[in-house]
């Protein structure tokens, strides 16, 4: 029987500290680099060579101020601020490479769609049809003071907004341009037939889009769909909309709860619940042999700041941890914040208690996902146990001390997976969408409810 293939993801955020809190102190740490251009040019040319499906860039928009009412902490350690906007490199990274993706994050919560759908059809053309978009609601109290609201929307409340965004940027990517519309006649002195574009239409709640879409249409037209939320309303989001779903879970059989959960959404949404793929979050240390992989893990843990891990999960979660014991277990809350976080360390496993303290231990590295540490084959074993129980598609590969982390699972682990056929050596087609379902299907699936709005002539 063929094994089925890991999917791979780098994981990266346009900042200092992402997941490992406090690693930019490493001294082979070149986080501080987000900055500069090379920085990104050479996390891409990296990925590619170890085949990764796409790079995921996660975002915040505001900075974290949760944890002891004040953003002191989250700046000392570098946490989510400062902060570049993630869209931007992403045409110079699609230069330097032919077959990477891109997943960026972007919040329905704080865009316009009619302006949103034309920046992300610009960068399915300018990536040639390698563009993925991250659909989040957005959970900071910050970013909603910053950006016109006078406090956070309540969390199901911004899951309704995001029903809605959806149904405006799918008019605008599939219904709006016919395939043909463009004619480049210069013999007629016709580029678009107007008979061939038509106007959106769009009269909802909390968006109006009465007329054209501004970009023609993209090779994707939708870009791949990923989503991360995994309470009640995100996996019902996820269910309906998602094409890849990224979890974070520390054991095989949380992560693989979720999956179930989300499958389910998908068949009740009437899709193929076999056409969603998951990505776990993994922190992978490799090096030739257990021990020097096990030595490396100590080093980097010796960088790791237990505040600034606390907060940042005051923020993710809503919850500001000073204010409690760190040493009596957590309980689960309702909160506007990023439910499934709370939910990963109070009730997704029965037979853990976490502390404050112990999760500010466990994320210091890990960033709530498993750190995987071993020889390539040790790791390689341990990504295939997570395949089978968790009934995952792959990974979302942190990099702890950017580039090193990146690059040491590429040099390392890559081959061994290949060697064992479960890291394709070329990559199936152009697109990212490809990725996920094969060569020449760079559109959204049948069962997808975008495809409801492709163009007819009807």
């Amino acid at each position: 029987m063929t094994e089925r293939r890991i999917r791979l993801n780098g994981l990266r955020q346009s900042t200092v500290g992402h997941t490992a809190i406090g690693l930019w102190r490493h001294p082979d740490s070149q986080a501080h680099r987000y900055r500069d251009l090379d920085y990104w040019l050479d996390t891409a040319r990296i990925l590619e060579r170890g085949r990764f499906d796409a790079l995921f860039v996660a975002d915040a928009l505001g900075p974290l101020d949760v944890y002891q009412g004040r953003v002191d902490a989250a700046l000392r350690d570098g946490i989510q601020t400062p902060t570049d906007d993630p869209l931007l490199a992403i045409s110079a990274m699609a230069a330097v490479t032919r077959h990477l993706g891109f997943a960026v994050t972007v919040s329905t919560t704080y865009e316009q769609p009619y302006a949103f759908a034309r920046k992300m059809t610009t960068l399915d053309h300018l990536t040639g049809g390698r563009i993925g978009w991250n659909i989040v609601t957005s959970a900071l109290d910050s970013a909603a003071r910053n950006l016109g609201l006078v406090t956070q929307l309540p969390h199901d409340e911004r899951y309704a907004m995001a029903e809605e965004f959806m149904e405006a940027v799918y008019r605008l990517w599939e219904s709006s341009w016919a395939d043909d519309a463009v004619v480049r006649d210069a013999a007629s002195g016709i580029f678009v037939d107007p008979a061939r574009v038509r106007p959106v239409g769009h009269e909802g709640t909390w968006y109006r889009v009465p007329d054209i879409a501004l970009a023609e249409p993209g090779v994707q037209r939708t870009p791949v769909l990923y989503q991360a939320g995994t309470s009640p309303a995100g996996r019902a989001f996820a269910g309906r909309h998602a094409e890849g779903v990224f979890l974070s879970a520390y054991l095989p059989s949380m992560a693989r709860r979720l999956v179930s959960g989300v499958r389910e959404q998908a068949v009740a949404a009437g899709r193929d619940p076999a056409s969603v793929r998951f990505f776990a979050i993994a922190t992978v240390i490799v090096a030739d042999t257990d021990d020097e992989a096990r030595a490396k893990l100590a080093d980097y843990q010796r960088y790791a700041s237990v505040e600034g891990a606390l907060a940042r999960w005051s923020a993710l979660m809503h919850i500001d941890l000073s204010a409690l014991d760190l040493d009596r277990p957590l309980e689960y809350v309702d909160t506007d914040g990023i439910r499934g976080m709370v939910e990963l360390f109070t009730t997704l496993d029965p037979s853990r208690t976490w502390t404050p303290r112990a999760i500010a231990e466990f994320v210091g590295v890990g960033g709530g996902g498993p750190v995987i540490v071993g020889s390539p084959a040790t790791v390689a074993d341990e990504l295939e146990r997570w395949m089978d129980e968790a009934d995952i598609d792959g990974f979302n590969i942190a990099d702890p001390v950017p580039p090193v982390t990146f690059r040491d699972f590429v040099d390392l682990v890559v081959p061994e997976l290949q060697r064992r056929g479960r890291v394709w050596r070329e990559y199936a087609g152009d697109t990212l969408r490809e990725s996920f379902h094969g060569p020449g299907v760079t559109r959204v699936r049948d069962d997808h409810p975008a495809a409801t709005h492709r163009w007819t002539t009807a």
